[in-house]
């Protein structure tokens, strides 16, 4: 397939709808910028799927969004970052468009967390196939060897969002059970990386639940804050993204559906519209 080489809207994807905690935080920092989000709510969560599903999944998203025009498209899932970017950057992208690019958000995250740790005990929650996927250790390891990472997978944390239950007392039980299932490894951890971008939701009853003094990281502001130093540095691909402040939704689930929560992801009224992957 040939894609259109117009300037177009940078494309942010993620599995449900956690990218849009990201999404927003992106919008903040660049506003200028056009946007279009996918979510592929239909088939998610990809917490629990297979590495070969979730890149098969990813890459249909990918298509897609350079199907819309987009040069540039984030991954805005840990999951996906985890278990299919590699994949595609190396394996797909020459074949598709070796001029477009697909970022993640595992990287920018573990380039930071290497001026927030001091005790070099760092923390990762994350759903079950980050985890097992040890993304976070291989990254850390590579430009932080001095660095320790424990990781803990919260099976229930993405469903409480997705469910609106992050402000419930189920909430509460499971975030307190998993937080001190983590600090349990290691009493030095300061610093714990909210690897899911569900997670930012459950930010409170995390707080509320972890020692006083240990650092949360949320993702959206650090993968901001990466996005506009890649723009800077490629400017390149800068003139490719049109600026008209503007943001598309789109989902593979009932469009009905999907808007209302997104709305609460986004802090304001989502009209989204119903796609095939």
């Amino acid at each position: 397939m040939i894609y259109s080489s117009q300037p177009a809207p940078i494309g942010v994807f993620d599995s449900g709808f956690g990218g849009l905690s990201i999404l927003r935080e992106i919008r903040k920092v660049l506003p200028q910028y056009d946007y279009i989000f996918l979510g592929d709510n239909a088939r998610a969560p990809y917490g629990n799927r297979s590495f070969q599903l979730v890149y098969d999944f990813t890459l249909q998203a990918v298509k897609y969004l350079f199907s819309q025009g987009c040069h540039l498209v984030i991954l805005a899932c840990n999951t996906a970052s985890a278990k299919a970017l590699r994949s595609i950057q190396q394996r797909d992208l020459n074949s598709l468009d070796p001029n477009r690019r697909v970022l993640g958000v595992i990287r920018p995250t573990v380039e930071e967390i290497g001026n927030i740790t001091k005790s070099r005990k760092v923390g990762v929650f994350g759903t079950p196939g980050t985890v097992q996927s040890l993304s976070y250790d291989i990254e850390i390891a590579k430009l932080h060897p001095d660095i320790k990472v424990y990781s803990h997978a919260c099976p229930m944390w993405v469903p409480l969002v997705e469910n609106r239950e992050s402000d419930g007392p189920g909430a509460d039980y499971f975030v307190e059970k998993d937080v001190k299932a983590l600090m349990s490894q290691c009493g030095d951890i300061d610093s714990i990386i909210l690897g899911c971008t569900h997670y930012p939701l459950l930010y409170d009853k995390i707080r509320k639940y972890t020692p006083e003094g240990v650092k949360i990281i949320e993702q959206g502001p650090i993968v901001a804050a990466s996005l506009k130093d890649y723009l800077r540095r490629h400017p390149e691909m800068e003139t490719r993204c049109t600026q008209g402040g503007t943001c598309q939704y789109c989902t593979t689930e009932d469009a009905s559906r999907f808007s209302p929560l997104a709305s609460i992801f986004v802090n304001h009224t989502v009209e989204a519209q119903h796609v095939t992957l």
